[in-house]
C-alpha cells in the first residue's frame, strides 16, 4: 500500500464513521432536533472535522443517499444469481429491509426522513433520486428475465417495479412498530411471508422463492394441468 492510498482509505473511514453515527441521531432524534453537535457528540470526534467533511445535514444525507445507490448495485448483482426472478425480487427487496447493521432503527430513519422530505426541497430532491435509482434498477432486472413475458397484460417491468417499491416500503414501516416486541428473526420471517404473498399474486405458476442460489434458467412454456 503506498503512502497516498493510506490517506483517501482513512477519509473514507472517517467519513463512514460519520455517517453511521448521523444514523442513529437521526433515528433517535429526528432530523430536524439533531444537530452536528449531536453527530459529533455520537461519532466522537470534533464539530470541525465533521465540518472538514460535510458542510451541513442536507450534505451528509445527500452522502448517505450516494451510498445507498452503491448498496443496490450490490444487491442487484446478487439478486441476478437467483433461480428465478420471483426469488430474485425476494432477494433485492428483503435485502433492502435488513441489510443496515442498525437494522431496528433504520426504519424510523426512513419515516423521518420521508417526513422531511415533504418539508425540504433539497432532501425531496436526494429522497427521489434514491427512489429514481432504484426503481431503474428493479426495472431493468424484471425485463432481463425470461418471467417478462409472463407478466398480466397490461402490466410492464417499470410497473412491477413500481408495485415492488410500494411493498418494500410498506413492510419497512410496518417493522417500526414491532421492533420493540419482536425479535429481528421473527419481524424478517413476517417480512418474508408478506412479499411471498405479493409475489405469487404476480408469478401464480411459480413456487415460493427456493433458497437455490443456481443461475436462472430460462422458463419453459408448459401447459397448464387441471388439479383434482
Amino acid at each position: 500500500m503506498s503512502r497516498k492510498q493510506q490517506p483517501a482509505e482513512a477519509s473514507l473511514e472517517r467519513q463512514g464513521q460519520i455517517l453511521d453515527a448521523a444514523l442513529r441521531c437521526f433515528a433517535r432524534k429526528g432530523f430536524y432536533q439533531t444537530t452536528m453537535h449531536d453527530i459529533s457528540d455520537e461519532a466522537g470526534i470534533s464539530v470541525g472535522l465533521i465540518y472538514r467533511y460535510f458542510a451541513n445535514k442536507d450534505a451528509v444525507i445527500s452522502a448517505m443517499g450516494q451510498e445507498h445507490q452503491k448498496e443496490i448495485q450490490h444487491i442487484v448483482a446478487k439478486a441476478r444469481k437467483a433461480g428465478s426472478l420471483a426469488e430474485s425480487l425476494e432477494i433485492f427487496l428483503t435485502t433492502q429491509c435488513s441489510q443496515s447493521p442498525d437494522s431496528d432503527i433504520a426504519p424510523v430513519f426512513v419515516m423521518d426522513l420521508f417526513a422531511e422530505a415533504g418539508r425540504n426541497p433539497g432532501i425531496a430532491s436526494i429522497v427521489r433520486e434514491v427512489r429514481d435509482a432504484f426503481i431503474g434498477e428493479l426495472t431493468k432486472l424484471i425485463a432481463q428475465s425470461p418471467e417478462a413475458t409472463q407478466l398480466p397484460v397490461g402490466i410492464t417491468p417499470r410497473r412491477v417495479a413500481e408495485l415492488a417499491l410500494a411493498v418494500h416500503d410498506g413492510l419497512l414501516m410496518q417493522t417500526v412498530p414491532d421492533t420493540q416486541v419482536a425479535t429481528e428473526a421473527e419481524r424478517e420471517k413476517k417480512t418474508r411471508g408478506i412479499l411471498r404473498s405479493f409475489l405469487r399474486l404476480l408469478f401464480p405458476e411459480q413456487l415460493a422463492p427456493s433458497k437455490s442460489t443456481s443461475p436462472r434458467k430460462p422458463v419453459a412454456n408448459k401447459k397448464k394441468t387441471k388439479k383434482s
